[in-house]
């Protein structure tokens, strides 16, 4: 399947999954870092930032983001890639080390680790998210943008530290969300969504020590799930690549290296 997608750097190749709503560029903070090492994909999922939406009828689950993640790579000639994902593209990341297409997968708070409640507080956080995205006129979004108080109270639930994300970061991801024609169904797919199968290649979880979508303690659901203690990122919050490039481009090296 065609996506939009960023690329650079040279080495084995590592794929980069967003979270829901948002685009390829939630990772611009950690480019960089990962290029000096790694070949770098960075991917919009279909029906986000720019890439083209499902076929019609094909619904948007996570399976089939992973199915065209699977195929894209097949397009680019990729084999066997590393992955690393965010939030719903952590899960999406640990769904294709289940089914053995990847070398190693690293999970950034991945979705699907919640009770029934924490579910319906996420959902309710991310319909309000994109509520306020659709509603809030491009002029005004670029005023809030500037103000360090707006910034918090519109960020603080996805990030630790909103000063450090950029104004124009800012603006790219609200534009990316209200533009993201798979945002409701696939949020809504997520009332089924349940851990993946256990995995068939070796997998890496961390959680943002101050996530306030997907909250802690879900980690240690996460741990249980797949044996093995969760890398806990200090000072970080559900998308950290703003909040601590270096600790989270470490992790994705270190746990790439295999």
């Amino acid at each position: 399947m065609e996506l939009a997608f960023e690329r650079r750097g040279a080495g084995p190749p590592l794929i980069l999954l967003h979270g829901i709503g948002h685009h390829w560029q939630a990772w611009l903070p950690v480019l960089d870092r990962l290029s000096a090492e790694r070949d770098v994909i960075a991917v919009d999922f279909p029906g986000f930032g720019v890439s083209p939406p499902l076929s019609i009828g094909q619904p948007y689950t996570a399976e089939t983001l992973a199915d065209s993640i699977e195929s894209f790579c097949g397009m680019l000639g990729v084999r066997e890639p590393h992955v690393a994902g965010n939030s719903l593209g952590g899960y999406v990341a640990l769904e294709l080390a289940s089914r053995g297409v990847v070398r190693t997968a690293t999970a950034v708070s991945p979705a699907g680790f919640w009770t029934r409640g924490e579910l319906r507080y996420a959902q309710s956080v991310l319909r309000m998210t994109r509520a306020a995205a659709l509603n809030l006129p491009p002029e005004r979004a670029e005023g809030l943008a500037h103000n360090p108080v707006a910034k918090a109270l519109s960020v603080g639930l996805m990030v630790a530290h909103p000063s450090r994300l950029s104004d124009e970061a800012l603006l790219a991801s609200s534009e990316a969300l209200r533009k993201a024609v798979g945002f409701d169904e696939t949020l809504e797919s997520f009332s089924w969504l349940m851990p993946p199968a256990p995995p068939k290649t070796p997998i890496t979880i961390a959680w943002g020590e101050h996530d306030r979508l997907l909250l802690r303690r879900q980690a240690v659901r996460a741990a249980k799930w797949s044996g093995q203690r969760v890398k806990l990122l200090k000072g970080c919050g559900h998308v950290p690549m703003s909040d601590d490039p270096e600790l989270v481009a470490r992790v994705l090296l270190e746990s790439s290296a295999v």
